[in-house]
């Protein structure tokens, strides 16, 4: 990888360089060498900043050519204030000679990533014929995740029926309205759906076992610290799928308050191994890994530098 002048980049720079198109297949490659032990990362580290009740992350890790690191913050009542609760920062270096590379702003490339690792894992654990998407949560994660999931269902498998709940009906109202998807209560929402995503910020289950058909597919994305959760303890008996196990027995309240095995990592499957799914549902818990933001922005840095040559 050649060293030039060290970028300094922005959203708005970030977002005119990066697209699903590139990012799909790239975040794709990224969970296979997690798996397969081609990267290098420690669990992120988590600094409470309970005063303001936020906190404060470092994710690091080291791949191919390059490592680096994201410092992610987290502050959930930001939202009452038309505010990001997540904002974030990456910095990137060459691996070979510890060259920094670039620093970019890492708000949109942790929106983005995260919407096209659920994307992978749908395309990777759906059958071919679903047809109903359930959606719990209405805000940025919402609108990306429909972005991603469209260019990975486009050709074989696309959804006919839509339907959104969120806590604030004005705001599921207006997304509803934005993809043309029906405004529904939460049961109805996930009742029947082949594929549910919960994309809220709340603290206590939204989505309850029960409702789940027993072939349904999850990406459980919102809750990713150990005192948070999304699902209940009967949503979280199928077949569990992670990015990482050590990141998952440490970090999401999903898992480790219902106490549940993890079946597979999605990198495991991309390789080639098989999932014991049996006649239950199969939920993808989301928690975000560091490799999957330096290989983001190693491909807005590879796309950037291209463009400028």
């Amino acid at each position: 990888m050649q060293v030039g002048k060290l970028l300094f980049l922005t959203e708005d720079q970030v977002r005119a360089a990066l697209s699903y198109d590139d990012l799909i297949p790239a975040i794709r490659e990224a969970l296979k060498n997690f798996s397969a032990g081609r990267v290098v990362q420690p669990l992120r580290s988590v600094m409470k900043v309970v005063e303001h009740d936020g906190w404060f992350a470092v994710m690091p890790a080291v791949c191919g050519g390059v490592m680096g690191a994201k410092m992610v913050t987290f502050y959930p009542g930001n939202a009452a204030h038309n505010q990001h609760t997540h904002m974030a920062m990456i910095q990137l270096f060459r691996s070979d000679t510890g060259e920094p590379l670039a620093v970019m702003d890492g708000r949109l490339i942790t929106e983005m990533r995260t919407a096209a690792v659920s994307a992978v894992a749908v395309d990777c654990l759906t059958r071919q014929d679903v047809r109903v998407l359930g959606i719990l949560g209405s805000g940025v994660q919402a609108r990306s995740h429909v972005q991603a999931l469209a260019l990975v269902l486009v050709l074989v498998r696309r959804f006919e029926e839509i339907r959104v709940w969120s806590r604030s009906e004005v705001n599921a109202r207006r997304f509803a309205e934005e993809i043309g998807a029906e405004v529904t209560s939460a049961e109805e929402a996930v009742a029947g759906a082949d594929v549910v995503l919960t994309l809220t910020s709340s603290p206590v289950p939204v989505l309850q076992g029960r409702w789940l058909k027993k072939d349904a597919m999850v990406c459980a994305v919102g809750a990713v610290t150990p005192d948070r959760r999304e699902l209940d303890d009967e949503a979280m008996q199928g077949a569990v799928v992670v990015e990482s196990r050590e990141a998952s027995m440490r970090e999401p309240g999903d898992i480790l308050l219902a106490k549940v095995a993890v079946s597979a990592e999605i990198g495991e499957l991309l390789n080639g191994a098989s999932l014991d799914r049996r006649d239950r549902p199969v939920v993808f818990k989301s928690v975000g890994i560091a490799i999957e933001d330096i290989a983001a922005a190693k491909l807005v840095y590879e796309l950037i530098s291209w463009h400028s040559n």
